[in-house]
């Protein structure tokens, strides 16, 4: 099938133009931020209560957009294109013209999390829990907008949802972009919120942030196979692409923070 007549374009008024992937990123931090709030009202997720307010909530959104423009253009510009950036530094900030990393983005506020807890003085792990519970909305809004831009599409198939593409030949491909919003953001947004009401994930900080980090890891490292590799990339290391390596340490990283969070749950026994 052909790709739809989308415009990428959401309003434009004279000079003024709204872009669906700039509203992408506004309604995954607002329903994000809404959602942080609703888990703090509820204290029977919570071992006691829940360890921030929401003032807290409020004055992290801020931190939050910062951190994930700054951290997914520096992704995208360290991981995905630095040649290029190189010899065209003046380049970099210009992000309207695209190219953002979510695993950039991810440590961008992972760092941001690290500083606003510290200053504020709540405990890391139940804070990244939250923050993990609310990141598919943002994934999954990311990846539609992905679509609709016409951008980031996957490799050949002869399967009959294949989509051809305006620039991806005229092979069908894979829409990865709406695989992505599915597993990435549908899929694991039930996944951990049953954990949360169901299992009470949040009662044992840290869980929700190790599910968050081996289920996103093992959705981005699962779709990669069927996803297009950059074209100034392609593949690294014989079959594997960029998204892919960059995955692999995120499945670590979730394995160590479930490892510690079950170490602090039995100290605490």
């Amino acid at each position: 099938m052909h790709f739809p007549d989308l415009d990428p374009v959401a309003f434009s008024w004279g000079p003024l133009v709204l872009r669906w992937y700039a509203l992408a990123y506004m309604a995954g931090i607002l329903l994000g931020w809404q959602y942080i709030v609703r888990l703090g009202r509820r204290d029977d997720l919570w071992q006691d209560t829940a360890p921030y307010s929401e003032i807290h909530v409020d004055d992290f959104v801020l931190w939050a957009t910062v951190s994930i423009i700054i951290g997914g253009r520096l992704g995208y510009v360290l991981f995905y294109n630095p040649s290029y950036y190189l010899a065209y530094p003046a380049a970099i900030p210009a992000v309207w013209e695209g190219g953002m990393s979510f695993h950039g983005g991810l440590a961008g506020v992972l760092v941001a999390s690290l500083l606003f807890t510290r200053r504020h003085t709540l405990p890391l792990l139940s804070w990244a829990d939250v923050v993990a519970a609310a990141a598919p909305i943002g994934l999954f809004f990311g990846r539609i907008s992905n679509f609709i831009n016409a951008e980031l599409w996957g490799r050949p198939t002869s399967l009959p949802w294949g989509i051809i593409f305006p620039n991806g030949g005229p092979e069908p491909r894979h829409p990865s972009q709406l695989y992505e919003a599915g597993l990435e953001g549908l899929v694991l947004f039930a996944v951990i919120a049953f954990g949360i009401y169901r299992l009470h994930l949040l009662k044992t900080p840290g869980r929700v942030t190790s599910l968050f980090l081996m289920g996103y890891g093992i959705a981005r490292f699962m779709v990669e196979w069927v996803r297009e590799p950059d074209e100034q990339l392609g593949f690294i290391m014989g079959t594997l692409t960029m998204g892919q390596v960059l995955s692999l340490p995120l499945i670590l990283l979730g394995i160590v923070i479930f490892w510690i969070s079950r170490q602090n749950a039995s100290a605490t026994q």
